[in-house]
């Protein structure tokens, strides 16, 4: 089995900018220890742009089957925020032994890898929904070896897993498991710093409800493959942005997004990684923001303790918000009547809180019979699959 060693070609001409700009990549020479993070928060807005509780409905696999979970994982139930694909990356000039903690206050963790020393709370049999509270998890034993990377586990089909490991941190190993990194993921309930409504027109009203600036706000637009965004920078209180021209560069607005991450501190290639794990993703046909979450939110919401403690440690979390523009509740509202699936399916696992807004303001709206079937069969699908789905 080899390990997918691919990067798309607009990854790799973000690599390349960033790298011109920012200069090589480099390992810190000096002594002592450089941690770097970065990961995602995502959620969906109601029309009064809140955020609310959802559940996807198609629970695609996305990472092998070496990582560990929970057993029943909670992560198909209905929670506010989804911590997707934090990772942790150490730099070291020589061998150093460590501890590492995260706390979740108001979340639970559900994925991780290498083996932990400690993940709480644990699930019961049947238990799927704990309330999202108080999850912390530990690795107490592990070990930076800076030197040539060793084999890393694979599996047979692509993940987005994989792209994290193209960077020059230390190789780690914690109780016979090696990796590149730390990952974990998890669900939970709390505040995040947006609220965002779109209007019959298009036009966004946002507003930053935290006492920090956001560095950077990209409201995101893609019609079928015609997209356009708009840019906020340093955003305090209410803002009122015009809908984006559908006529721009996806390329563009990478590199734009690439640039921010490495303004953070990021290195270049752990930008290029981020964007490459996620591209498919944040940039995917909708309507969304996608925001720099303020330093003082991620260790709040996730405090992190390293021992010893490092010379410095980055964290960079993008924050995506889902948003049910008046150009895609038409386009569902449509397709439940007529029972397009093929349609219905685009929006992936975004549709049931999508659907639950329109019968909420629209109870008039009909679902033909091939639509609520299409609902049923996926819910029990991902019911079926809860736990277990994964890419081997």
């Amino acid at each position: 089995m080899t390990q997918p060693q691919r990067f798309s070609t607009s990854v790799l001409l973000t690599t390349f900018c960033l790298a011109s700009a920012f200069g090589a990549e480099i390992v810190p020479n000096r002594e002592g220890l450089v941690v770097h993070e970065w990961g995602t928060f995502t959620s969906v807005a109601d029309e009064r742009g809140e955020s609310v509780a959802w559940a996807p409905l198609i629970e695609t696999p996305d990472l092998p089957c070496f990582v560990n979970r929970l057993n029943p994982n909670p992560k198909s139930a209905y929670a506010e925020v989804r911590m997707e694909t934090p990772v942790l990356y150490f730099y070291s000039q020589r061998d150093l032994d460590l501890s590492v903690h995260v706390a979740f206050p108001h979340g639970l963790i559900t994925e991780w890898y290498p083996k932990a020393t400690k993940v709480t709370p644990q699930m019961s049999t049947g238990q799927i929904s704990p309330g999202y509270r108080d999850g912390e998890i530990a690795w107490d034993a592990l070990h930076v070896r800076p030197g040539p990377d060793p084999k890393f586990p694979t599996g047979e089909g692509d993940s987005r897993y994989y792209a994290a490991r193209h960077t020059d941190s230390a190789p780690l190993e914690i109780a016979g498991q090696h990796e590149k990194m730390i990952f974990y993921r998890g669900i939970g309930d709390f505040a995040i710093p947006l609220r965002a409504v779109i209007d019959s027109q298009g036009r966004l009203e946002i507003a930053n409800r935290d006492a920090d600036s956001l560095p950077l706000v990209i409201y995101f637009e893609n019609r079928d493959g015609r997209m356009g965004y708009r840019l906020l920078r340093d955003l305090k209180g209410h803002e009122r942005v015009e809908p984006p021209v559908l006529d721009g560069n996806l390329d563009q607005v990478r590199l734009t997004l690439a640039n921010e991450l490495v303004a953070r501190r990021l290195y270049p290639k752990e930008a290029a990684a981020m964007i490459e794990t996620w591209h498919d993703s944040w940039f995917e046909n909708g309507s969304r923001i996608i925001y720099i979450v303020p330093r003082a939110m991620v260790d709040k919401v996730l405090p992190l303790n390293v021992a010893p403690s490092p010379a410095s440690v980055e964290r960079v979390f993008v924050g995506r918000i889902e948003l049910l523009s008046p150009a895609v509740r038409q386009t569902i509202e449509s397709a439940l009547t007529k029972g397009d699936v093929p349609t219905l399916a685009k929006f992936g696992r975004f549709l049931d809180p999508f659907v639950n807004q329109i019968r909420g303001s629209s109870p008039g709206v009909f679902a033909s019979h091939a639509a609520t079937d299409y609902f049923m069969q996926a819910n029990q699908q991902v019911w079926r699959s809860l736990g277990t789905s994964c890419i081997r």
